[in-house]
């Protein structure tokens, strides 16, 4: 089952370009490219070396774009970021690369993006102590932009993200991990950095509480369909278009939606088979495992859940007035259970 099977509108609706989205913030991006290499620079060559690798390694800065697209879509009349703003965008980079290092350390992972993971080709002590500067770097570009609610809320989203992590690496190799116990696990690790991201847009730009909780809102929802999707690409997508292999998650040990839900339906034969996989982070039986989770109707099942996250993001922007920002962000969330990659 692809994920394009299931849309969140009707299936005559027509797929969303991610370019043409992050086209209205083509050039604050190229600001906060310029940013961030700026603040890489360090005197230890390694730093610049390791750093420079990760963050050129492809994505979309899509964290970047939403709190750029936030920023604008809460004050359409600022047509040019504010300096703040695109730096603000950098360190939600920043944070975003930290955290790649250090999972992939964890998930002793060799693949992202299509290339070799910073831990593979630096060794595992270059890349946890390269990611500890990204963190620390973020800190003090904070400290410029001289505001204290933008410190409150990305201290506590670098705090929660670390809790997410610790959350995650309990429930590795746990069959009796339950639907909720993950939801919280993904939306502390991946979905709270989207959160912090949309809802900074709404600080930066001096918006009202309400308006600044509703893009908060909007950014968890986004971040955790954005991750539900990823759950089902792991066992659906071709490796090559996700530049990892496939059943990585399953090798992890990491009990995902997909396969919690499936144990939940399963029985017999196909309910051991799933936990003795998770339990063993074993994906030897992957063939087997995917048509079980499919057949089970838990692949569907995760898509309905991500469907359902991604409309409450697109609810939460009712705030807003209308532009053609809040519509790219209206995409955003479309394009976040569109994907294929």
């Amino acid at each position: 089952m692809s994920i394009h099977t299931t849309p969140l509108s009707d299936s005559s609706s027509q797929a969303v370009d991610v370019t043409s989205i992050i086209s209205l913030v083509e050039d604050d991006l190229k600001i906060v490219n310029d940013t961030i290499f700026r603040n890489l620079d360090s005197e230890v060559a390694l730093i610049n070396q390791l750093g420079a690798y990760i963050v050129q390694a492809g994505g979309k800065r899509l964290r970047p774009v939403a709190l750029l697209l936030s920023a604008k879509a809460a004050n359409p009349e600022q047509t040019a970021a504010t300096d703040h703003t695109t730096l603000l965008a950098a360190i939600v980079e920043f944070i975003h690369t930290a955290t790649l290092l250090h999972d992939d350390v964890v998930d002793e992972s060799e693949l992202r993006r299509g290339r070799e993971t910073a831990n593979e080709l630096f060794g595992n002590a270059a890349s946890v102590l390269v990611g500890d500067y990204l963190y620390s770097r973020s800190f003090q570009m904070m400290v410029e932009v001289g505001s204290m609610r933008v410190m409150e809320i990305l201290s506590r989203t670098t705090n929660q993200i670390a809790e997410g992590e610790v959350m995650q690496l309990i429930n590795c190799g746990s069959a009796e991990t339950t639907e909720q116990q993950y939801m919280e696990t993904i939306q502390s690790k991946t979905a709270i950095l989207f959160e912090a991201s949309t809802q900074l847009g709404a600080v930066i730009s001096k918006q009202a509480r309400p308006v600044e909780t509703a893009l908060a809102a909007y950014g968890l929802h986004l971040g955790t369909a954005f991750q539900l999707v990823d759950d089902i690409l792991d066992y659906t997508a071709d490796a090559d278009a996700m530049g990892k292999n496939a059943g990585d998650d399953l090798a992890e040990g990491k009990p995902t939606l997909p396969i919690i839900n499936a144990i939940e339906r399963s029985e017999g034969a196909d309910r051991a088979l799933l936990i003795d996989a998770i339990s063993n982070a074993d994906r030897g039986n992957l063939e087997n495992i995917i048509e079980i989770i499919e057949r089970s109707g838990s692949l569907a099942y995760t898509a309905r859940v991500a469907r359902e996250q991604a409309a409450r993001a697109q609810h939460c922007l009712n705030v807003l007035p209308e532009s053609r920002y809040k519509a790219a962000l209206m995409d955003l969330a479309q394009f976040s259970i569109e994907r294929a990659y």
